[in-house]
């Protein structure tokens, strides 16, 4: 099972998840965070979840190009489709509140996963952020382009998207990428803190503030989710997209190695 989930205490959930070697956000992933999203749902008590990675190294490291065809099909729950875009937007939704609490790369996919949490904690020394897409001869498919830009300002997601650099934590947080990056040593103590406290309250409170928020905030239109998502498929397509992924498997893309260590560095190359 890549998820785990530990119930610490009746409204409060911890899932700790793991897809050696890198967190590729693949099809097993896809299928099993569906899953874990009924599971999470059915719980009429959850009123908070925390998501965490079980590697050091890589929160989720990037989307699997290799089987990307492969996913689950069809409209989820939502009216988009049910191998990502459904999920995140159920999380936006949820009368829970969920929290990011990183480790590791979280690149490309792996930033837009994050993004549709309802907060993001990061490791101060180990949690790198970076939308790859460009060094792949494309951009953002799952979310990146709707609502990186609601967090950090447009010039700042134009900069991330442009640039398909790494960014650390503490400058995630600056730009508003993640809620704060926090020394790594204190980085669960914190985050377990804040998610007891907020189970102490009354889920009727908890949940609309959330429904209230999301009525007033601009979150992106299913139309615009599944428009950016057919062109991303359709930009993987591309002979130049094609070329460059080539490229990047021979040097070692999805194997733990120095690529997707480095990955935002060697993009560019």
């Amino acid at each position: 099972m890549i998820f785990t989930t530990q119930k610490v205490n009746s409204g409060y959930w911890k899932v700790t998840f793991n897809n050696a070697p890198i967190n590729m956000f693949d099809t097993e992933f896809s299928k099993q965070l569906i899953v874990l999203m009924d599971e999470l749902e059915a719980d009429e008590n959850l009123k908070v979840v925390v998501f965490e990675s079980a590697n050091p190294n890589f929160f989720v490291a990037h989307v699997e190009l290799l089987n990307v065809n492969e996913f689950p099909k069809g409209m989820g729950r939502t009216g988009l489709s049910m191998s990502w875009p459904d999920i995140a937007r159920r999380l936006e939704q949820a009368p829970f509140v969920s929290i990011a609490s990183i480790r590791g790369r979280a690149r490309g996919l792996g930033s837009e996963f994050a993004q549709a949490f309802d907060m993001r904690f990061a490791s101060k020394e180990k949690a790198f952020f970076a939308q790859v897409e460009i060094g792949i001869g494309a951009f953002p498919g799952g979310g990146g382009l709707e609502r990186l830009h609601l967090l950090t300002g447009k010039a700042r997601a134009l900069e991330i998207i442009l640039s398909g650099d790494d960014y650390d934590a503490e400058t995630a947080a600056f730009y508003g990428w993640v809620n704060r990056a926090i020394p790594d040593a204190t980085l669960d103590s914190f985050v377990d803190a804040l998610a007891k406290r907020i189970a102490g309250f009354d889920k009727k409170a908890i949940a609309s503030i959330k429904e209230i928020m999301n009525l007033r905030a601009p979150l992106p239109t299913n139309e615009q989710i599944l428009d950016t998502q057919a062109k991303f498929f359709a930009a993987l397509q591309w002979p130049e997209a094609g070329q460059r992924i080539k490229k990047l498997f021979e040097k070692g893309l999805q194997q733990h190695g120095d690529l997707e260590l480095n990955l935002g560095k060697r993009v560019s190359e």
